[in-house]
């Protein structure tokens, strides 16, 4: 059984891999995962917390949807919220069984109950988008952004021809429609046959696109609608946003099947496989049919979504933290393929983390010419026993990084004298040669130096100027890049020491936006020290952390010279934030950067420590169980962790008391079998209020 420290150190680095995922997948539209493994770590946190809810953070990846709005888009606050779908990745037939099962038990139906009722649609592999009607004319388009707010997209969505400006037939003052924008594949391929030969023309600026999701998905974010309307998008309506009611002149749909209906009666394309199903079985059928014609289709998904048909149901069903209880998204196996190992690298990321790469003898595998692979890292690898020469699967799952699945049981029988060596990682960075660290309970290892390693350079210059740090307004991504590769930047110092002269000769940059530039640097230099302490992008240290160091400590020098003892001090800082800072202000190149920004002349108020209240729980371990009377757990632990209590999530020899509710379980069996002190709520807040008197 995993402990609660162990669980909170493995929570802390999924939410980091999963943040940084999201932000490629959604924001960048270069995802860098393929969604079987982003599947797999979003999971294993859900776990990880269903364990242990106190690690459930409101920043945590499985408290959101993704995403975030972009610059040069107006923010539009989505009237009704466009939460994501859980996604089931059991690809077997147990998946939609499992499905089944759990609705049945949230509706409280018996074994022999009436089967219930569901539409089965396909999962495109595209762009979500909100289409708001007023009086039947379209009024607004926006993208999912975070959930909660959106880009609006207007213009760009009119180009789409699929999508009618005004509706059909009757329409209700309000109604938002909702769907996916998607580009066909032979449109995608007669895109990038347009793309190769403009680039055989010598127009700069060119790319051919990856897949038709990031063609697609890229398109809509253009500024220009001239752009988006040379792009041949489609569009496919699914869902539902605000809606006038039935009592005040919208519609009346009692299903999800009628909605579709009416869409489809409103001019909208709604995708002709879907279908009403009842129970398991039929939801099976309707999984196995789609894959059987996945290859055919024109246009690509990734699975299909299985939702309770009844509206009402769905009312009834409600739900659970970002996802409603009346859906899932059901996937299919990835498509893979045999190829030999040639060799293996080891990459560097923009993070820092160190990837081993098996480099490929070329094969075609979903869609594409595959000869590099991920092994993810060292105990992946050697799980796997890939080494050069071997036969192994390689799979291309989420349609961006392929994967070696395993080695072909002919190359794992050979001798071990007749295989290459076991992949091991090596103790510094091939880039830099700085130390690579493997933190505890973690399985990357990483490069030290985030703001000397030239692999980390872009990554680290586009953080320490982002909005949350010291937010230098115009500095993206393809002008950091640009700068980078033109080796105008090595280090943080070097942006305050670029000039307009050589800003304004770079590709496409006016001298308007250079003089902006110059301007959006200069006000940077006066920040705060919670927002320059963020912006170094020391691992672990997000803005909240940031923020309690500046109150506990007051200065930088003190924070850079605290002994880990003395950051364990700090509010929600554990030995994982402790040991990566000291790491961090431990390698001279990283104090010499900070250095140099001071001697830009980057400035921020700094004052004495805060003033430390007494702690009168300090040193005592309290385990919550079971349902209290009236404090959720997070509340509980809050006002424990507050009193100086450490909260743990399992019961051992050092918990010192076991605060037990309703349904307190294994738990509490523990604590008795170990003499750990019992009470109940009561008994807490007496012991917060007077301290223990016993």
């Amino acid at each position: 059984m995993t402990t609660r420290d162990e669980a909170a150190r493995e929570a802390a680095a999924l939410s980091e891999q999963l943040h940084k995922h999201a932000h490629l997948y959604y924001v960048l539209d270069a995802p860098a995962l393929p969604d079987a493994e982003y599947d797999k770590l979003f999971q294993r946190l859900q776990a990880l917390e269903a364990e242990y809810p106190e690690l459930r953070t409101p920043d945590s990846p499985t408290q959101r949807v993704g995403g975030k709005v972009l610059d040069g888009f107006t923010k539009v606050r989505h009237k009704v919220p466009m939460l994501s779908i859980r996604t089931e990745t059991d690809i077997t037939p147990g998946g939609a069984s499992a499905f089944d099962a759990r609705v049945r038990k949230e509706l409280g139906l018996a074994e022999d109950g009436p089967q219930v009722e569901y539409v089965c649609e396909l999962k495109f592999d595209g762009l979500a988008m909100n289409l708001r009607y007023e009086n039947g004319v379209l009024v607004q388009a926006a993208t999912r952004g975070d959930g909660e707010v959106g880009e609006e997209v207007t213009q760009n969505i009119r180009t789409v021809r699929e999508i009618p400006l005004k509706l059909n037939g009757k329409a209700p003052p309000v109604v938002e429609v909702r769907g996916e924008v998607y580009m066909k594949r032979a449109d995608f391929d007669a895109l990038n046959e347009r793309q190769r030969e403009k680039i055989a023309a010598g127009q700069k600026n060119e790319k051919v696109f990856v897949n038709p999701r990031n063609a697609a998905a890229g398109a809509v974010r253009q500024l220009d609608p001239a752009i988006v309307a040379a792009r041949p998008l489609s569009f496919f309506a699914y869902g539902l946003g605000e809606v006038t009611p039935a009592s005040e002149g919208g519609p009346d749909c009692p299903t999800q099947f009628d909605w579709l209906q009416q869409f489809h009666a409103w001019g909208f394309p709604v995708a002709t496989q879907t279908a009403r199903a009842k129970g398991a079985i039929e939801l099976i059928a309707f999984h196995e049919n789609i894959g059987r014609q996945r290859d055919a289709l024109p246009y690509d998904i990734d699975g299909v979504v299985y939702k309770v048909d009844s509206v009402e149901l769905q009312r009834q069903l409600g739900f659970v933290s970002r996802e409603p209880r009346w859906a899932v998204a059901h996937k299919y196996p990835a498509q893979e393929q045999l190829t030999e190992v040639l060799g293996i690298e080891i990459q560097v990321g923009r993070t820092g983390k160190l990837t081993p790469v098996a480099k490929l003898a070329p094969v075609f595998v979903g869609g594409v010419t595959v000869t590099n692979a991920t092994l993810h890292n060292e105990d992946e690898a050697r799980r796997k026993d890939v080494r050069v020469g071997d036969t192994v699967i390689v799979r291309r799952a989420g349609d961006v990084i392929p994967e070696v699945v395993g080695v072909v049981p002919e190359s794992l029988a050979k001798p071990d004298d007749q295989r290459g060596p076991v992949v091991t990682m090596p103790h510094q960075c091939p880039v830099c040669g700085s130390v690579a660290v493997r933190e505890e309970a973690e399985v990357d290892y990483r490069c030290t130096d985030g703001l000397f390693c030239a692999a980390q350079r872009k990554e680290a210059i586009l953080h320490f100027a982002a909005r949350r740090a010291v937010d230098v307004d115009g500095l993206g991504d393809k002008l950091v890049e640009q700068l980078v590769d033109a080796n105008l930047i090595r280090t943080l110092p070097d942006l305050y020491k670029l000039g307009f002269t050589t800003l304004a000769g770079l590709d496409r940059m006016a001298e308007k936006s250079a003089m902006n530039l110059v301007d959006a640097l200069e006000a940077s230099k006066k920040t705060t020290l919670p927002r320059f302490l963020f912006g170094l992008g020391i691992r672990h240290v997000g803005e909240s952390t940031a923020k309690d160091l500046a109150k506990h400590f007051g200065k930088l020098d003190a924070i850079m010279d605290a002994t880990e003892e003395h950051l364990l001090e700090v509010n929600d800082v554990g030995p994982v934030v402790a040991q990566s800072l000291r790491t961090f202000f431990d390698q001279p190149h990283n104090r010499e950067v900070v250095e140099q920004l001071r001697a830009c002349g980057l400035t921020w108020e700094e004052g004495e420590p805060a003033a430390r209240a007494p702690k009168p729980l300090a040193g005592l371990t309290f385990v919550i169980t079971g349902t209290l009377p009236t404090l959720g757990r997070d509340e509980a632990k809050d006002k424990l962790e507050a009193a100086g209590a450490k909260v743990a999530g399992s019961v051992s020899k050092k918990t010192h008391y076991l605060v037990a509710g309703e349904e307190a379980g294994s738990k509490l069996d523990k604590a008795r079998e170990l003499g750990v002190a019992v009470i109940d709520e009561a008994r807490m807040l007496e012991i917060l209020e007077n301290g223990v008197t016993e």
